[in-house]
């Protein structure tokens, strides 16, 4: 069993809610205006998700950059407010503007993705004080529009913390927004976040089954997602389930 007092308390600026103001306008109002100009974006919210309070633990597919944008302002305005979002060091975190843009829109921390720095301490901190956080535990966006095997250490932050896992989709963002692309494709395509219902670990259910649920749940709304924009089908299977 964890001792919680180990583990630093998280810096009170992913509480601050000078912050979280400033992102309410940079997210709500003029992102959201820009994205809805190159973008047709639509949502559906499990009705789990609007009961939960202080914090909690988003899981979702990465296909784009398009991504942690419409998962912050497609969560109820409750569930969002001081979301923080786990982005690569080596991507972001690495150039002044780069982290400036992150941390002031998406309340950023860094992932090291070489797992050599700990990448775990600030985000399982986060979550015991109560910030929800939102991670990709694929490791990296995907360009085969398959959903890739979870990182089971993403999981194992929610269940060190205790806190409920939301299982995501973000259907079409490969579509809208490719990897390579600094723009969304013209005619503003089609994308579709889905957030499926909170769950928690089983009674004796193993860290790596878990994570196998919890990738299954985000495969199936990846799918139910898909059929509702018209997404074809073979980017709605996971590597399970297409091995099955």
């Amino acid at each position: 069993m964890t001792d919680h007092t180990l583990s630093p308390p998280a810096p009170p600026k992913y509480r601050s809610r000078t912050r979280s103001a400033l992102r309410f306008l940079l997210q709500r109002v003029l992102f959201r205006g820009l994205v809805r100009s190159t973008i047709t974006p639509t949502v559906s919210i499990a009705p789990g998700v609007r009961k939960l309070d202080r914090g909690f633990l988003v899981i979702a597919n990465h296909t784009s950059h398009l991504d942690a944008p419409m998962i912050a302002q497609s969560l109820p305005r409750r569930q969002s407010r001081f979301l923080a979002t786990g982005v690569a060091y080596d991507y972001f975190f690495t150039v002044w503007h780069k982290r400036l843009f992150v941390r002031w829109l998406f309340n950023a921390f860094p992932i090291y993705r070489e797992g050599s720095r700990g990448s775990a301490h600030l985000p399982r901190a986060l979550l015991r004080s109560g910030v929800p956080v939102l991670l990709f535990p694929e490791g990296g966006r995907q360009k085969s529009g398959t959903i890739a095997d979870f990182k089971v250490g993403s999981i194992k932050l929610g269940v060190d913390a205790s806190v409920p896992i939301v299982p995501a989709a973000v259907v079409g963002g490969l579509e809208a927004m490719p990897k390579g692309s600094a723009w969304p494709v013209p005619g503003r395509p089609p994308v579709h976040v889905v957030f499926g219902e909170p769950v928690t670990a089983r009674s004796e259910e193993s860290l790596s089954e878990l994570t196998a649920r919890v990738q299954q749940l985000v495969a199936e709304l990846f799918a139910t997602g898909a059929d509702d924009i018209g997404v074809g089908s073979e980017h709605a299977e996971s590597p399970e389930r297409t091995k099955k």
